[in-house]
């Protein structure tokens, strides 16, 4: 059939979530808060992490490439003084994986100094910047993020809060945001509420969160959902919502649920790690086996792998130990040493594993060319069959919403069948979830999400057409310093 050889272990074998944004308004340690928060979710971004603090005369800028502990030393968060601060992880999704690139952006223009960080991907952004670009806009980065700041730049509008209606109401795709001028703080989630968005408090403060998880780190207590199309401005006078968006049909992201979130968090209404584990129990209902033992592949496929064992009845066990302490890189000694990349991050528990019947589950595959290196090691570990068991469909189609997917001929269940993908793993067999069985437990007849890694039913085409714009000749916009 063809099967291309294993790619560098440096590429990675799931799709990865494209960022996580956290805000602090009215707290005297909103830098170091926002620090907390970020660390909370890290797992939403690798490649840069910043913090903007106002001290309500001026806004204070920190971003670097890497991970939040390195960046955020303690004399960096002196530097950002004030008592609110936004900030931002990020993986590249669109935009190459450079500092220019790293958010929250600052910029000067009509309406003073503004940060704004941006969770999603817009599916119009090069079409507005083309023609932004042919009115005379210089843009700073390669991210979609500034398309909204040129069209904030232009709007007649005269408040921060218009002018960002304005600019959204031109845009289309995926957009979870948090704006914040000196004295003002900006709460946005798209109209389909693609990416989540939350608000809690923290005695007088408010704390706006991708995930909760990052709200039970800094101990504020979880309010709400920002709801999608919603607008929650926040300043010294209180909070006010604004909904000024044509409602449309929502279409929260599925893959939240299966792998992005952390299993702690609260979202779309649902706690993730219940959800995780009745998609495991919902696999056992499709996939009775005869086995001796389930293990999870850790730690994404921990929580299915529990619902699978429970509902099937198997005893579960870790028949593979991650080492937890694998940095962004490693050195490989000169001297070839088989599977390497997965084996410095896994190991096989022997006394588990030989001479038992397996069921091993994780919850997705992309390339699988990791899936295949653990198979091998489970294997090499005395298995006598291994039964590989996935809790989400197929993901046959790239996204286009703020994940940062492969294109469709690297997704392996794009271009292969079942059973290629099995003997290409070398599993005695392969199963995944249907996407009615997924629908089934995520949806629990209360909303729809978006399935379009899996069934290519795109809910925004891309690209999308954008109606004409009316703007002035000239306008100023200047990166802070």
């Amino acid at each position: 059939m063809g099967m291309k050889q294993e790619k560098a272990m440096e590429i990675p074998d799931k799709p990865r979530e494209g960022c996580g944004i956290f805000g602090v308004f009215n707290h005297p340690e909103a830098a170091n808060l926002t620090y907390l928060g970020l660390y909370a979710l890290q797992h939403r971004g690798q490649e840069s992490a910043g913090i903007v603090s106002s001290d309500g005369r001026e806004l204070h800028v920190h971003k670097a490439m890497g991970l939040v502990s390195d960046i955020f030393t303690e004399s960096a968060l002196k530097t950002l003084p004030g008592s609110s601060a936004i900030g931002h992880v990020r993986y590249s999704t669109t935009g190459s994986s450079h500092i220019k690139n790293a958010q929250p952006f600052v910029v000067s223009g009509g309406v003073g100094n503004v940060a704004i960080a941006h969770n999603g991907n817009l599916t119009n952004a090069m079409e507005i910047r083309k023609e932004l670009e042919s009115y005379g806009s210089i843009f700073q980065s390669t991210m979609d993020t500034e398309v909204i700041i040129h069209l904030m730049a232009i709007s007649r509008e005269k408040t921060l809060l218009d002018r960002l209606i304005n600019a959204l109401s031109r845009v289309q795709g995926a957009y979870s945001l948090l704006l914040m001028a000196e004295n003002t703080m900006i709460a946005v989630r798209d109209p389909r509420g693609f990416r989540p968005l939350s608000i809690g408090r923290l005695g007088d403060a408010t704390v706006v969160a991708s995930e909760s998880c990052a709200f039970d780190l800094i101990g504020a207590a979880l309010e709400r959902e920002i709801d999608p199309g919603e607008i929650v401005s926040i300043d010294k006078q209180g909070r006010k919502s604004y909904k000024p968006f044509p409602p449309l049909k929502q279409s929260p992201c599925v893959f939240e649920f299966i792998y992005f979130a952390r299993p702690d968090s609260f979202i779309f209404g649902r706690n993730v790690y219940e959800i995780r584990k009745e998609l495991g129990r919902q696999l056992a209902r499709e996939y009775p086996l005869e086995a001796d033992v389930v293990i999870p592949v850790p730690d994404s496929g921990m929580p299915a792998a529990i619902g699978y064992a429970q509902e099937a009845g198997i005893p579960l066990e870790l028949g593979l130990i991650r080492n937890h302490y694998v940095g962004r890189t490693f050195i490989e000694p000169k001297q070839s040493i088989r599977h390497f990349g997965v084996k410095i991050k896994l190991n096989p528990v022997r006394q588990i594993l030989k001479g038992k019947r397996v069921v091993v589950v994780d919850d997705s595959i992309v390339r699988a060319t990791t899936g295949r290196k653990i198979i091998k090691m489970i294997r090499s570990g005395g298995a006598t069959e291994i039964h590989f068991l996935i809790s989400s469909p197929p993901t046959r189609f790239p996204c286009f919403y703020g994940i940062d997917t492969p294109t469709k001929s690297e997704l392996i269940a794009n271009s292969h069948t079942l059973e290629e993908i099995r003997k290409y793993i070398t599993c005695d067999s392969l199963g995944y979830l249907s996407l009615e069985g997924l629908k089934y437990v995520v949806e629990g007849g209360r909303r729809p999400f978006c399935y379009a890694c899996f069934d290519g039913q795109y809910p925004v085409e891309f690209p999308v057409k954008i109606p004409e714009p009316q703007m002035p000749l000239f306008y100023n916009l200047s990166p802070m310093k």
